[in-house]
This record gives C-alpha cells, structure tokens and sequence, in this order.
C-alpha cells in the first residue's frame, strides 16, 4: 500500500500551518517566510522496503530513510532530535516524532487522488494538500 505515496507532490492548499509553527514555538519571521512556501514532497521506495522522504522547501530538501515500523532519529526543522517510527496504518502513513519538545503526528492519506497531510501538535493541527506531478 506504500505505494500510492509514491512520486512528486506539490502542496496546492494549506490550512492553520501558522498556528502549527507556532505551537513549535517559532518566530514571526520564519513563520511568514514558511507560509510562502509551497513545498515539494517526494517518497520513494526500494526494493529492500526502505522508503525515503524528501522535502523541497525553502529551508532546504530535508531527507529520510527508513523502513516501516523500525524507529529511527530524526533532525526535525527547528533542529531537534526526535525520535521517529513511521507505520502504515488503514491505508495512512503515519509518522510519530517523541522527543523533549513532545509529541508530532503526521497522517497522510490518499483521497480522490490527492495527497493529504494531517499534522498534530498538542490542541494544534494542520492539514496540507497535495497533487502529484505528472
């Protein structure tokens, strides 16, 4: 099922990614400046089953590797470890961060074709949409 998420998606709509960076504790600044982004997502899989997740943003083209359901560290964008496990879950990857700044989810699904990606801090979530490039 890993494979629906597989290719390039560009975000065309985004709804409370301001209040999320805040709840990460973000400036105005870098919040102003990400909200004027509209990233790239790309997720490819070997034939291993290690799956990476790329980010092209205007904070550069974060990567990760990692294989489902096997726990990994990862750097998250205000520069703090976390520790990572991705599952697959009822047709969703589901991504948990856990770490000392607490606890991040990040859903994504496929639906009519689109990509879209929930993410929860605390009280606070986002939801981003994506299409798949041709």
């Amino acid at each position: 099922m890993v494979e629906q998420f597989v290719g390039t998606w560009k975000m065309t709509s985004s709804e409370n990614f301001d209040e999320l960076m805040k709840a990460f504790g973000m400036g105005a600044s870098q919040r102003q400046t990400a909200n004027q982004n509209r990233p790239k997502f790309t997720l490819s899989m070997d034939d291993q089953g290690m799956i990476s997740m790329k980010s092209l943003n205007i904070f550069g083209t974060p990567e990760i590797q990692f294989k489902l359901n096997e726990p990994f560290v990862q750097k998250t964008i205000n520069n703090k470890e976390t520790k990572t496990v991705v599952t697959l879950e009822n047709g969703k990857l589901i991504q948990k961060h856990s770490g000392d700044g607490g606890d991040f989810i990040i859903e994504r699904e496929i639906s009519d074709g689109q990509l879209i990606a929930r993410s929860k801090r605390g009280n606070v979530e986002a939801v981003r949409t994506f299409e798949k490039e041709a």
